[in-house]
């Protein structure tokens, strides 16, 4: 593990009792406010609202529906996906679209209020489809109440420009950048649609901080992931840091902030995860640990100086980002309570680190991991595994291979014992190697959330292993044209391109055992799982048992009413679940599966529940809608 707490010890103590009580306060920001893409500044998605509880759950109907209008096919240009999860601000609802699209909504209805278009190009070929996740805001405490532009709606978009909007009327803020827009392309390495941007800014003390997404594999020498924070009232840039430590024998790039981040506004620091350095399965070009890739760093949001960082996987080899939206929360430890950062990664493993050290708070152990045979590779020798409860399977013995029909498991059993490595961190051969977690998670994007009545993280997970490959550069250009079953990509300026696909039996069902989505609850109080359940169904892919978990993208949320509201499945279904237990409570049907987080608020004293129905950019197997769906108990006459 590498920790580096550079920002000294002075006044520690003070500040992070100051920061205590800031998180409390922001905790009991008001009740119908849901103001960052986590609920708050802390990411915690946990809601006090408990109108709808576990009581009355089953009550739950279709209050409105909006449709916004935004599909794309995939037949011109990359295919949407709907993502986003709204805001609600000053008694409206705020959301984006796949085609970077912001809209204001009446919150009791779902009528449209108002709409901006940014036009952004829809053809370049972005990797993560037409996607986004939504939303930052900010006040301007210059101005006054009616004044224009004094709440600021920030979006970064698709075709990497940063956007200011005047929250109440959809204008763009003359003040900022030029009419409103800021170029983010002036990065080293720039490609257009490789690098663009899927989830919302943070701001924190008048900066907005902008990552980016960039696409996997394409080459070695990828765009610069650089994290940059500009002026919020001017749009000037302030600050920008690299994630990646130059060397001379260094070819690498991207080690970008694609997932969310968070903020704590008394200490100062803006907390960013950082994914995987380019190219994703071969390290040569790139020797080291490849710091700060792969990892969580606090910057001081004033100047954009690394104050600690943490790596959670050590030269990547495997495409493990820190992939779930950071969350800060204090728990009780060592008989005190103390302001935690908690960050998951691909692997499936969640660590929790002091917040202004980035020390572990529950212990983290470097353990000897398998090495890589491949010339030119030289792997790191350990990996820093977290003590609390793994999110998913970490290990899949060919014994194991899992199919509904004896023809399915001899075919798994087959594939997985072609395969040189059948547990995490085994390195990606020639021969083709087995990838668990598979490169969509363990923990995505999806993360988790914090319940704050009592203790508990509710982690989201996917369980899909993957082959990966690595394909001598001569050969390459032949096997990407003959062999279509796999992913191909080339990692151009690498001594190999890459081959990797998920396993799959031939009735189109995973090769690992059940369940494919779980959400789990980790006591933070203690360091335990409370309970590990099955997350929807693959019944849309043939599965015969109903339910066995489902690939989950989109997270969960908690409110005070004792639930866990969750989508994400292949299902096209919300679920309900008791956050003490885990049980599913409530189901209900939708257009699309809801690959998008919920959002909940309470207006014209309605509690509602809004969840993103529209399928997934590269899941083309699944429906498309273009549905934000709002639910509500019914009303009393």
């Amino acid at each position: 593990m590498w920790i580096s707490a550079l920002g000294g010890k002075h006044a520690r103590r003070l500040a992070w009792a100051a920061a205590l009580l800031a998180i409390m306060a922001g905790g009991a920001e008001a009740a119908d406010q849901w103001s960052a893409y986590g609920h708050d500044q802390t990411g915690q998605r946990f809601s006090h609202l408990s109108q709808i509880d576990r009581a009355n759950v089953t009550r739950l109907k279709v209050a409105w529906i909006f449709h916004t209008g935004d599909i794309a096919d995939g037949s011109k240009g990359p295919r949407s996906g709907f993502e986003t999860t709204p805001l609600f601000v000053d008694s409206r609802l705020y959301l984006t679209t796949p085609f970077n699209r912001v809209i204001a909504l009446d919150p009791t209805s779902g009528k449209q209020l108002w709409a901006y278009d940014p036009k952004v190009f829809h053809l370049w070929p972005y990797g993560d489809g037409m996607i986004n996740r939504g939303l930052a805001t900010w006040v301007d405490p210059s101005r006054g109440r009616g004044d224009a532009c004094r709440r600021r709606l920030f979006e970064a978009t698709l075709d990497a420009r940063l956007v200011a909007l005047d929250a109440r009327t959809g204008q763009p803020c003359a003040d900022f950048g030029a009419a409103g827009l800021v170029s983010l392309r002036d990065v080293k390495h720039y490609v257009p649609g490789w690098y663009h941007m899927t989830s919302p800014p943070a701001v924190i003390d008048g900066v907005v901080v902008v990552g980016s997404a960039i696409d996997d594999n394409g080459r070695a020498e990828m765009p610069d992931g650089v994290v940059r924070g500009f002026d919020a009232r001017t749009g000037a840039l302030r600050w920008s840091w690299e994630p990646l430590i130059p060397g001379p024998q260094i070819k690498s790039g991207a080690a970008n902030a694609w997932s969310v981040m968070a903020t704590d506004p008394v200490l100062h620091l803006v907390f960013v995860p950082t994914g995987a350095a380019s190219p994703d399965y071969y390290g040569g070009l790139r020797p080291g640990d490849d710091r700060w890739a792969n990892s969580v760093v606090a910057l001081d949001s004033r100047t954009g100086k690394l104050v600690w960082g943490f790596q959670l996987v050590h030269h990547d080899l495997w495409d493990y980002d820190t992939t779930a939206p950071i969350v800060l929360a204090d728990i009780p430890h060592g008989g005190r309570r103390i302001p935690v950062l908690i960050a998951g990664n691909k692997t499936g493993m969640v660590y929790v680190l002091d917040r202004a050290t980035g020390r572990p708070v529950f212990p983290v152990e470097e353990r000897p991991v398998p090495q890589s045979d491949v010339p030119g590779e030289a792997t790191s020798p350990t990996q820093p595994f977290s003590s609390l409860p793994a999110a998913a399977p970490q290990s899949l013995d060919p014994a194991d291979a899992w199919g509904p029909t004896p023809a399915d498991r001899a075919a798994c059993r087959a594939e997985l014992e072609a395969l040189t490595g059948h547990g995490i961190f085994s390195p990606p051969s020639l021969e083709g190697t087995l990838a668990i977690p598979g490169n969509v998670g363990g923990i995505n994007w999806s993360g988790f959330a914090y319940d704050r009545a009592d203790g508990l993280l509710i982690v989201s997970s996917t369980n899909l292993p993957y082959r990966a490959r690595l394909i001598p550069r001569a050969d390459f250009p032949a096997q990407a044209h003959s062999e279509m079953h796999g992913e191909f990509a080339p990692q151009a300026g690498a001594p190999y391109g890459l081959e990797r696909m998920a396993l799959f039996g031939p009735s189109n069902l995973p090769c690992a055992p059940p369940p494919w989505g779980t959400l789990s609850a980790i006591d933070l109080k203690t360091g335990t799982l409370r309970w590990r359940t099955p997350l929807g169904s693959m019944r849309d892919l043939g599965d015969p048992d109903d339910p066995t978990g489902s690939i989950v993208l989109g997270g969960p949320i908690v409110t005070a009413g004792g639930l866990v509201f969750s989508a994400g499945t292949m299902d096209r279904r919300l679920h309900a679940l008791d956050v003490q237990t885990g049980k599913e409570i409530w189901t209900a049907e939708l257009p699309a599966s809801g690959h998008a987080m919920p959002m909940t608020y309470e207006a014209g004293g309605r509690q509602y529940v809004v969840v993103a129905s529209g399928g997934a950019a590269k899941i083309t197997e699944e429906r498309q809608s273009d549905s934000l769906v709002a639910f509500a108990l019914p009303t009393t006459r």
